[in-house]
C-alpha cells in the first residue's frame, strides 16, 4: 500500500540522493525530485513526478513543496556555488512555514560543529583541513545549521563521513557526539533517511550516521 505522504526531495541526480529516491520509491512514497536538467534524468515512475528548476530560486521552492509533508535535502558541496546549502535552507524553511510543513532532513559533513561534540583526534583534523581548504563552504554548512537551531521545524541535519556508492547494506552506528565510522554506504544511507521521515529519535539533533 502506498504511504500517504509526498516527499519533496532535493539532490536526486547526486551521489547519494539517486540512492534515496530508490529507497523512497520502493517504499511506496510519492516522490517530487528537484532537477535541474530533467531532459537528462532517465528515471520514470509511476510516483515521481519532476520540477524544473533551482532551488536557489524561492518560486521554484515554492513549486517544489506544494502538497509535500517531508522535505528531504541530499544536495552535495558545489564548487562553483559555495554558498549554495544556506541559501537553500533559507528558501526550504519559508515555504515549510507557508505550507505548514514540518519535517525536514537533511545531509552535511563531519565539519559542522555543534555543542557537545567530542571528535575523535582524527575527526577534528579532517574538520581543520576542511575550514582551511574550503573555508566559504564549510562557513556555509555550519551557517545552515545556525538557520536550522533558531527554526521551529522538526529538522534533522545528518553527518556523514566518506559517502561510498554501493548497493551493500552493513548496517550503521549513530552518535551524536562523534563518527565512529569512515564510510557509509549509500545504501546504508538511504535506509537511515527514509526512516527519519517516521522517527523521531533524532528530531531538531545533528547526529553523526556510519556503515559499520
Amino acid at each position: 500500500m502506498n504511504q500517504p505522504i509526498k516527499v519533496a526531495l532535493l539532490g536526486a541526480t547526486g551521489k547519494a540522493g539517486k540512492y534515496i529516491l530508490q529507497e523512497l520509491l520502493q517504499q511506496g512514497y510519492s516522490v517530487k525530485a528537484l532537477i535541474r536538467q530533467p531532459e537528462n534524468f532517465l528515471i520514470t515512475h509511476p510516483l515521481l513526478e519532476i520540477i524544473k528548476g533551482d532551488i536557489k530560486d524561492f518560486e521554484t521552492t515554492r513549486l517544489l513543496l506544494s502538497n509535500c509533508q517531508v522535505v528531504i535535502s541530499s544536495i552535495g558541496p558545489k564548487k562553483d556555488e559555495p554558498l549554495v546549502h544556506s541559501l537553500a535552507t533559507t528558501n526550504i524553511l519559508k515555504a515549510m512555514d507557508e505550507f505548514h510543513i514540518r519535517r525536514y532532513i537533511s545531509l552535511t559533513g563531519l565539519n559542522v560543529d555543534v555543542p557537545g561534540d567530542q571528535k575523535s583526534e582524527a575527526n577534528q583534523a579532517s574538520t581543520d583541513w576542511m575550514r582551511q581548504t574550503f573555508p566559504e563552504a564549510v562557513a556555509d554548512r555550519q551557517l545552515s545549521y545556525e538557520i536550522l537551531s533558531k527554526s521551529n521545524t522538526d529538522w534533522t541535519f545528518v553527518r556523514l563521513p566518506w559517502i561510498e556508492q554501493t548497493e551493500e547494506r552493513r548496517g550503521i552506528t549513530v552518535n551524536l557526539q562523534d563518527c565512529k565510522g569512515e564510510k557509509i554506504s549509500t545504501s546504508d544511507l538511504a535506509d537511515f533517511l527514509t526512516a527519519q521521515i517516521s522517527d523521531t529519535n533524532y528530531l531538531r539533533k545533528v547526529p553523526f550516521v556510519a556503515s559499520l
